[in-house]
């Protein structure tokens, strides 16, 4: 069994949110009492789509990403570099925490079980041949759909139902422009070794155009739900877009990208709490 340490550091904790923030969001949208979030099925998925997923992932990236990672600085002091001898224990380290949790899968009813096969299709071929979206500029962020799957597990497992089809448009410009902004700081590592991108074909400022448009048309799309709160975190990941261009052109944009994650997992916090008071008080 590998080391639980590697294995840890693989799995980015800082981005665990990313998978369980959109699932408990879900959660809370599909409860009908505050009561439903915390059924052995819910508890169960919760801790799947922390660090098994994440994992999975992340582990998948790490391998078939192995010849192109040597040239990323960010890969190596801001991430981990996992070398090829690393990379047997690594899949066994993935198959031990993830099947476990995917073999009971057989039992949920057939629009969770085909909900959950499109993420592992999806998180998997991201980053795995033949497909390697990650590497086909524009597919790249559009496999980040990925992201929006817990969330849609999360609401049909306690409301039977799918969200509507509006919302799950909206969580993919979402997901699709926080992959398009990461893509940034790799720009000059990734044209190195020959990688495509979306930012690397589009340069950072289309890029961050692109990134503006699509979280814009976030905050349009769920103002029916969302109000207020929609317009507030569209027009504040705007601002950071239009921050990011100063940033980027006095070589600052790694530092602002580092807190990234914080104001991602804010905007998550805040998502929560407004669907969860104003169906539950």
């Amino acid at each position: 069994m590998p080391d639980l340490g590697f294995l840890l550091k693989v799995s980015r904790p800082r981005f665990w949110f990313y998978l369980f923030g959109p699932y408990i969001v879900g959660l809370a949208a599909g409860a009908s009492t505050g009561a439903d979030l915390f059924s052995w099925q819910t508890v169960f998925l919760a801790f799947y789509f922390l660090f098994p997923s994440n994992l999975l992932i992340y582990g998948i990236n790490d391998i078939f990403d192995h010849e192109t990672d040597n040239f990323n600085e960010k890969k190596i002091e801001y991430e981990t570099l996992v070398e090829r001898e690393s990379h047997k224990n690594l899949i066994f380290g993935i198959l031990t925490l993830n099947l476990p949790f995917l073999i009971p899968a057989v039992f949920f009813t057939p629009e969770l079980l085909s909900a959950l096969a499109a993420f592992l299709f999806f998180s998997i071929f991201y980053s795995a041949p033949p497909i390697r979206a990650k590497s086909i500029p524009f597919l790249d962020s559009a496999f980040n759909v990925l992201y929006v799957f817990p969330g849609v597990i999360g609401y049909h497992l306690l409301s039977g139902s799918w969200p509507p089809l509006t919302v799950i448009i909206t969580a993919g410009c979402w997901t699709a422009a926080m992959h398009a902004y990461s893509a940034i700081p790799d720009i000059e590592a990734d044209r190195i070794a020959g990688v495509r991108t979306i930012a690397t074909v589009c340069g950072p400022y289309v890029t961050l155009a692109i990134c503006a448009a699509l979280y814009l048309a976030s905050a349009f799309l769920t103002l029916p739900y969302l109000g207020f709160v929609s317009v507030s975190l569209g027009s504040a990941y705007v601002l950071l877009m239009i921050a990011s261009i100063w940033s980027y052109r006095s070589g600052k944009l790694f530092k602002l990208y580092r807190a990234f994650p914080i104001i991602n997992v804010a905007a998550g916090f805040i998502l929560f709490w407004e669907i969860a008071l104003n169906k539950f008080l």
